[in-house]
């Protein structure tokens, strides 16, 4: 699944049936998990979990585990999209994580991340430049009742290769 444009990247993870094989694809762990795309734009995307039974912990909510996973992706279909975009080879890499656990995830998390800008700038300068480019990326988990529930922050690395 060759995509060519940010456009075409956005029409695969807003199919269900594509984006379920994204994700059996690239991350076959966010499949299981039940991770969803609610909104792809430029700057931003939400990504949303839901507490069941396969992505459950023995206190009744989400694993912390899975609460990471989705924080990621939140970040990472972003660069995914803009790579894409650029129709470039550059390579990604999380080289950094830190979290904060601030309520219990019960129900339905969202996370939010605004840095699709500050990605596609630094994708960007590493293909200019050809050096490696570290950004620190936002995402934060609110529950249905729009309470903060998890903060994360990820150092993305982005190398042309």
């Amino acid at each position: 699944m060759k995509v060519q444009s940010f456009q075409s990247f956005q029409k695969v993870v807003s199919n269900p049936f594509l984006y379920r094989l994204f994700l059996l694809k690239n991350l076959p762990m966010a499949f299981w998990a039940g991770l969803c795309v609610n909104q792809l734009t430029t700057n931003e995307a939400v990504i949303g979990v839901k507490y069941r039974y396969l992505n459950k912990n023995p206190f009744r909510s989400i694993y912390f585990a899975v609460l990471s996973m989705a924080a990621e992706l939140s970040t990472g279909i972003l660069a995914f999209a803009h790579i894409a975009d650029k129709q470039a080879n550059v390579s990604m890499l999380v080289v950094g994580l830190n979290a904060q656990f601030l309520k219990k995830a019960t129900g339905t998390i969202h996370f939010k991340c605004t840095n699709g800008d500050d990605i596609a700038a630094a994708i960007q300068q590493t293909i200019n430049t050809g050096e490696g480019v570290s950004i620190i990326c936002r995402s934060v988990g609110v529950n249905e009742h729009n309470e903060i529930v998890a903060n994360f922050e990820f150092n993305w690395s982005f190398k042309r290769k």
